[in-house]
C-alpha cells in the first residue's frame, strides 16, 4: 500500500467512509493468490468470489488489529441508500501475521455488484487490546466512523480499495 493517502481521497474513501489519516501499518490484500488489491484497481467478480489473503504489517504480534471490508456504494453508486454494506470483519489479528490468525466475527460475503461500479474498501484499525471490539448488529447501514468511535478504535492505520462491477457475458470473453 502506498504511504500516501491521496488515492483514497481521489476515490472518495477519505470523506465518504473515513476521515483523513496517516497510514502507519502495511496491509496487503491478495485475491486468487496473485491479484493484489491496489487503490482504484478493477477486479472481476469471479476473482473476488473467495475470501482474500490479507497480510498485516506492524512491529509486534502482541498488537491486535481489526479488519473491515465495506461497500459504500450499496446497492448502487447513484443511490447508495444502504451505505455502507459490511462484507467482512475480522478482529484480534496479531500484527505481523495475516487475517486468518484473527477472529472472524462477520463472515466474508462475496461482492455482487448489480448496478454501476462499486468501491470495496479494506480498512485496518489498531485495537486497544484483544477482545475489545463488539460485533455489529447488521451488515446494512454499517458506518465505519460510528463503529470506530463505539469501539474506541480511532482513525484507521491502513486502507486500500478496489472497484468491481457486474460481469456481463461480453466482458468475460
Amino acid at each position: 500500500m502506498s504511504r500516501n493517502p491521496e488515492p483514497l481521497a481521489i476515490g472518495r474513501i477519505i470523506g465518504e467512509v473515513v476521515d483523513n489519516f496517516s497510514p502507519s501499518v502495511k496491509i496487503t490484500v491478495t485475491y486468487d493468490s496473485n491479484k493484489q488489491v491496489t487503490n482504484g484497481r478493477e477486479l472481476m467478480p469471479a476473482v473476488i468470489a473467495a475470501r482474500p489473503r490479507v497480510d498485516i504489517g506492524g512491529e509486534d504480534m502482541r498488537t491486535a488489529y481489526t479488519l473491515i471490508m465495506t461497500d459504500p456504494d450499496a446497492p448502487s453508486p447513484s443511490d447508495p441508500y444502504l451505505r455502507e454494506h459490511l462484507h467482512w470483519m475480522v478482529t484480534d489479528i496479531p500484527g505481523t501475521t495475516d487475517a486468518s490468525f484473527g477472529r472472524e466475527v462477520v463472515g466474508y460475503e462475496t461482492p455482487k455488484p448489480t448496478v454501476g461500479i462499486h468501491r470495496y474498501v479494506f480498512i485496518l484499525f489498531k485495537q486497544r487490546g484483544r477482545q475489545t471490539v463488539r460485533t455489529p448488529s447488521s451488515r446494512d447501514y454499517f458506518n465505519t466512523r460510528t463503529f470506530s468511535a463505539e469501539n474506541g478504535l480511532g482513525l484507521p492505520v491502513a486502507a486500500v480499495y478496489f472497484n468491481a462491477q457486474r460481469e456481463t457475458a461480453a466482458r468475460r470473453r
